[in-house]
């Protein structure tokens, strides 16, 4: 085992030179052309027939154009016209000048020196307790994202309260693929990567120690258990996907589709971009950073919730790529054909079936979640016998970051760890 003092996170070109929110083209697009649509229903001018009082509102109408339409109707064209056109405008700079002001906001985040405990290719493991003889907790990110979400602030860290609690967080650092990774299905990942950090874990003294697992990281987790299930306490599973066509079905599949256009850029290039995985994924609510940063531009730039904003933000574009074999896993195989919940998916050759896990676990559903829907979670949980369930009012992303989690969903998590045996 390899142990060394090292910075988290790596430092990253994109994130010093702060070119985001990424794709910018993609999200300027989709709120000029949202924005620009409104133009589409007026009179081009007084020359043209003014909208008659008595008409209906096109089919497309939303139901808020709908109720507008009689003051449309009784409104001059010209000046409907100027009036609308002037406010895409004021929308269009208050959407750049939020997106400047993030830019030059003088928030970065500190680096921590946390010892790298293992590694292996771009994969590490940092001690998030050093020399702690406390009980350890593997825990799993996404392979799409940093790490750091999970020590996202000093004072909204997850693995330093767990730390605080009596824990030893071990947090597994995937970083971008190299060229061995870009290579690697998910095969590699679980039964390789992760179980020889699982054992390396398990080196570090005696006691069982505890997988915990944070959105495609439980993904990971879960079969990770399943083949070591001797090894472990206990596992925990954060906003984790299972059935990925419990709710909205029709967008799942459509970005599986949409990510077939994707392969043979993905195939050519051995990897996903963050780029890509960022514009297939805007797909399902295309508005939300405009919506984001317009909300930003309300806020005080040296108050405590733009440091947050910008902090957050920062980690969302400081994503990592996806190697190609495990791009189309997840896409295709879960997104499109829905093969986690339809009994498909295996890891190793063995099926990765909740009803064998023999492990005490736990199963985190974020009732307000927008990026794991919460009945695709619940599905996991009925999969698992007798697992504990938790459904906090929280968020995805705020499960494990907002200024609620540490009362609202901490410790009753902590509280469950410390109830398992040895």
């Amino acid at each position: 085992m390899r142990r060394r003092m090292d910075s988290h996170p790596r430092p990253d070109p994109q994130l010093a030179r702060r070119m985001a929110p990424r794709p910018l083209g993609l999200h300027l697009t989709a709120a000029m052309s949202t924005w620009a649509s409104s133009l589409g229903v007026l009179p081009p001018s007084s020359s043209a027939s003014a909208i008659s009082s008595g008409s209906a509102p096109p089919v497309f109408a939303s139901p808020g154009l709908a109720s507008l339409w009689p003051q449309l109707a009784a409104a001059a064209p010209d000046a409907l016209r100027a009036a609308v056109d002037a406010e895409i405008r004021r929308r269009a700079a208050a959407l750049a000048g939020a997106i400047a002001a993030y830019r030059r906001h003088p928030y970065r985040r500190a680096a921590v020196p946390w010892p790298v405990i293992w590694s292996e290719g771009t994969t590490r493991m940092l001690d998030c307790a050093p020399d702690a003889a406390a009980p350890p907790v593997l825990v799993i990110p996404s392979l799409v994202n940093r790490g750091y979400i999970l020590d996202l602030l000093p004072e909204r860290s997850f693995v330093r309260a767990l730390a605080a609690a009596g824990f030893r967080p071990l947090l597994v650092d995937w970083d971008a693929p190299g060229d061995v990774e870009r290579g690697f299905g998910l095969d590699a990942y679980v039964a390789g990567r992760l179980a020889r950090a699982l054992e390396a874990v398990r080196a570090l003294g005696p006691g069982r120690p505890v997988v915990a697992g944070y959105c495609m990281g439980g993904l990971l987790a879960l079969p990770l258990a399943l083949q070591h299930a001797e090894a472990l306490r206990g596992l925990v599973l954060l906003a984790t996907p299972w059935d990925f066509h419990a709710e909205r079905r029709d967008l799942a599949v459509a970005l599986a589709a949409q990510a077939r256009v994707w392969l043979p850029i993905v195939d050519a290039l051995g990897e996903l971009p963050v780029d890509g995985i960022q514009a297939l994924f805007a797909g399902l609510d295309p508005f939300l950073v405009p919506r984001k940063f317009l909300g930003f531009a309300g806020l005080d730039p040296g108050g405590d919730k733009a440091r947050e904003f910008v902090a957050l933000e920062d980690w969302l574009n400081d994503g990592v790529p996806l190697a190609a074999p495990v791009a189309r896993e997840c896409l295709l195989d879960w997104y499109g054909d829905n093969a986690t919940a339809a009994g498909h998916w295996r890891i190793a050759g063995d099926a990765v079936d909740p009803a064998r896990l023999r492990v005490p676990s736990l199963v985190v559903v974020p009732e307000q979640d927008r990026i794991v829907p919460p009945r695709s979670a619940l599905a996991l949980h009925a999969a698992l016998p007798g697992a504990a369930k938790l459904v906090p009012p929280l968020g995805h992303i705020g499960m494990v970051s907002s200024r609620r989690a540490p009362a609202t969903l901490w410790p009753q998590v902590f509280d469950w760890l410390r109830a398992l045996a040895p």
